[in-house]
């Protein structure tokens, strides 16, 4: 499993990581997003790639 932080551009409430963090845990992505915008994303490599990821981020509307 890999570890990665990121900080998500975009966000304006709790909503967002909300929102963010159910559609990632949909996928099997275990996340932690905070209202600030950092996030705590661990993953297996072997089933989806970092960039992978930031896509679906941004698909929602928001940069990673």
């Amino acid at each position: 499993m890999k570890k990665i932080n990121l900080m998500i551009k975009g966000m304006h409430c709790s909503s967002c990581s909300k929102l963010i963090q159910g559609e990632l845990e949909d996928k099997r992505i275990k996340a932690q997003v905070q209202d600030t915008g950092k996030a705590l994303i661990e993953f297996d490599e072997k089933k989806i790639s970092e960039q992978q990821i930031k896509d679906i981020i941004k698909e929602l509307g928001y940069q990673a």
